[in-house]
């Protein structure tokens, strides 16, 4: 059966729910905790009062949790990059929006230099709730760093800049995702949509890795890309008598491409290891990612017990359909579903080489 979800703007699907018992509840809080990317909150209605730092936010600025939670953005230490750039990483963080930059902080005798993103969240009525600020660290180096490898770096930045303008920036995907995963949870909630969303930000962190360390420009290789994730969804979710069929070509593609295929990927791996095997029983996972003359044929199926009656993927309304429909509008790719008791599941997905080429 054809996948025949309507092809909505992602910025219609992308409707802000209330996260404020989200952020509010202690659990939210921990799994930030262990994100690989410095976050911290504050409440706009309260004259943009900080009221959340996650431990790499402590580690990359140098400040304990005590110190900034309770204080206004005017806390935070760092001066921005560029000699010719006179914004304090405090100034930047309310005046700019999405990607603002990178920052230079000194703590205990070293300088570490960051990329900074500030996004507000909204709520249904397009009211400010929330400003998100997160930070990546770029490197750490001596106050006397030879300008020569300043330059390389500020080179890697312009690459993470070209990652915003392809996708509208990874912290507007890790906003969504929060946003989207945050909605109904309830307090007793066993954690498994905590483990999804790590699953998702791993799979971004894969991304930022990639293109921190590559030399390919603005391109990631596909096949490569997903086989990290594959094996880092295996790892973290595989029972015991679990296969895993993978088939990669190496093809580099565009980040805006690479991206949403990445979480796509993920999304579908992660289901099949939660339900196609239910009890003890064994089977097929299979990731293929092969490419011939037309463009890129991405299959991921299993032998499970396939969906159950009047289910398909992805279902409309949750995160799997946002990322599907964002890997439709970056690369026109085309998704084909089939699904039979105890026959497994199988999604095929196409998208053309012209279509996956960096734009």
């Amino acid at each position: 059966m054809h996948d025949n979800d309507e092809n909505q703007p992602l910025e219609k699907i992308l409707e802000a729910p209330d996260l404020a018992n989200a952020l509010e509840s202690d659990r939210f809080k921990q799994f930030l905790d262990h994100v690989p990317i410095a976050i911290a909150v504050s409440e706009i209605d309260r004259a943009e009062v900080i009221t959340y730092v996650n431990l790499e936010f402590e580690r990359l600025t140098g400040q304990a949790a005590g110190q900034l939670v309770g204080q206004h953005w005017r806390a935070l230490p760092g001066e921005a990059l560029p000699r010719d750039d006179d914004r304090s990483l405090s100034d930047a963080v309310e005046l700019d929006d999405d990607y603002i930059g990178t920052f230079r902080i000194e703590h205990d005798g070293e300088v570490v230099e960051v990329d900074a993103w500030s996004n507000t969240i909204e709520d249904e009525e397009g009211r400010p709730l929330f400003r998100l600020v997160a930070m990546a660290r770029v490197g750490t180096k001596a106050r006397d760093e030879d300008e020569a490898l300043r330059q390389s770096l500020r080179d890697k930045d312009a690459l993470l800049l070209e990652l915003q303008h392809r996708v509208k920036n990874n912290l507007q995907m890790i906003t969504a995702l929060i946003r989207l995963e945050a909605r109904n949870v309830p307090d007793l909630e066993t954690g498994e949509r905590f483990d999804r969303l790590a699953g998702r930000i791993n799979s971004l962190a894969l991304l930022y890795r990639s293109l921190a360390g590559g030399d390919h420009g603005d391109t990631v290789d596909l096949g490569i890309y997903l086989s990290q994730i594959a094996s880092a969804v295996i790892q973290a979710h595989a029972p015991e008598g679990i296969r895993l069929d993978l088939k990669v070509d190496t093809w580099a593609v565009g980040i805006d491409v690479a991206m949403p295929a990445g979480l796509v990927v993920n999304e579908l791996l992660t289901n099949a290891l939660k339900h196609a095997f239910p009890g003890e029983h064994g089977g097929t996972i299979t990731l293929h990612s092969l490419v011939d003359d037309t463009g890129c044929h991405v299959i991921v199926s299993d032998d499970g017990v396939g969906l159950p009656d009047g289910m398909t993927w992805p279902k409309p309304g949750k995160l799997g359909a946002v990322i599907a429909q964002s890997l439709r509008q970056n690369a026109k790719a085309s998704f084909t579903v089939t699904s039979a008791p105890d026959k497994g599941v199988r999604v095929d997905i196409f998208f053309a080489r012209k279509n996956a080429l960096p734009r």
